[in-house]
């Protein structure tokens, strides 16, 4: 099986081709540490051939709502060690997601207060969680100034640095699904006239200074990168991703990262058209906006040539021996969608691995 074959890349050598997608848990302190349930979680699932974390906010002024944990201050990074060091244990690989939630935001849901700012005041309406408790629709952003975006370059670095303090094995910008970097490149969020806005050379400085900050702080060889051409969550509109895509691609490739997470779109096929043009390792993601990701759909894109790896993100959340399953044709578990931004276990580290769940199914 293509899927269960080592990966010998540029940057990554990895027992097999099966990597854990960033998947939003709301497991964290009120200061933006993770939890003690997080390196349990993380621990649990390390036979992927590589994990790559949550998003986590690089400054406060990122954070895209309540219980999304941070990778900005000292608390954080030992929060991190912890779960890097039981990643290790296992026998795992792990980076971390930086994400920066730009226009994504609340007050009410940040520790710092603050209204969120983005490339245009232009509002998307998602349902946010609070620190309360409680949830509110995000409201209108504040466009970001030169010097915020200059600040939002420098956080995603200084993150980058933490994240190589806390153990990690490299960082994933998040570039895809709305978040800030996506925001500067899509058509109906940047609305600016000057030099990050209008062309595409300019939708695309934002994401080639973030990119070229982190891989100075962490090395190109471990700062990899997630792209999602038009992609339409959070109201997000793209209508023609195609010229922008192959120029930010044909930029990103000269840069020698560790890897390009992609996922592909029903209305255009990013993965057959973007893989010619990156000479790195490829990590796809198919199952974003369809059916979640499983053995036969992560076989036809390595078969089709459009990937090296294939990230997995639902199937991950109950089946933390999702590998061994793959590998043996064993039939995957269910997640409890009620419990899945629980502020506990339950949901998160209670789902058993295969020979556990036998014999609880047995017993009963």
């Amino acid at each position: 099986m293509t899927l269960m074959n080592d990966y010998r890349g540029p940057h990554l050598t990895l027992p097999h081709r099966v990597v854990m997608a960033p998947m939003t848990r709301l497991r964290s302190l009120p200061d933006g540490s993770p939890t003690a349930d997080v390196a349990d979680y993380y621990a649990q699932r390390a036979g992927a051939g590589l994990i790559v974390t949550e998003g986590l906010w690089p400054h406060s002024s990122g954070q895209s709502e309540a219980w999304v944990p941070g990778l900005q201050t000292p608390a954080h990074v030992a929060g991190w060690r912890r779960v890097t060091e039981a990643v290790h244990e296992a026998g795992g690989r792990i980076f971390a997601q930086l994400m920066h939630g730009g226009r994504k935001g609340h007050p009410l849901a940040r520790i710092d207060g603050t209204l969120p700012a983005g490339p245009s005041a232009v509002s998307d309406g998602d349902v946010l969680h609070l620190i309360d408790g409680g949830k509110a629709a995000a409201p209108t952003p504040r466009q970001m100034s030169r010097a915020e975006i200059h600040a939002a370059v420098a956080h995603y670095a200084a993150a980058a640095h933490n994240a190589l303090d806390a153990g990690f094995d490299g960082v994933e910008i998040h570039g895809a699904n709305s978040y800030l970097v996506h925001q500067f490149l899509a058509d109906n969020t940047n609305l600016r006239t000057d030099e990050y806005g209008g062309s595409l050379s300019n939708r695309m400085r934002f994401a080639l200074e973030v990119t070229d900050a982190v891989a100075a702080a962490a090395g190109p060889e471990r700062t990899g990168i997630r792209l999602s051409p038009g992609n339409p969550q959070f109201a997000m509109r793209e209508a023609d991703p195609a010229p922008l895509y192959r120029a930010l691609v044909d930029e990103l490739d000269r840069r020698g990262l560790a890897y390009l997470h992609l996922t592909d779109n029903d209305d255009y096929p990013a993965l057959a058209d973007l893989r010619p043009r990156w000479h790195g390792t490829l990590i796809a993601n198919v199952g974003e906006n369809r059916a979640a990701t499983g053995a036969e759909a992560a076989e036809r894109a390595l078969h089709a040539g459009h990937a090296d790896l294939v990230s997995f993100g639902r199937a991950f959340i109950a089946n933390p021996d999702l590998v061994h399953r793959i590998r043996h044709g064993l039939p995957l578990a269910e997640y409890r969608e009620e419990v899945l931004y629980g502020r506990t276990a339950e949901g998160y580290t209670d789902y058993p691995a295969w020979d556990a769940a036998c014999v609880g199914s047995s017993a009963a």
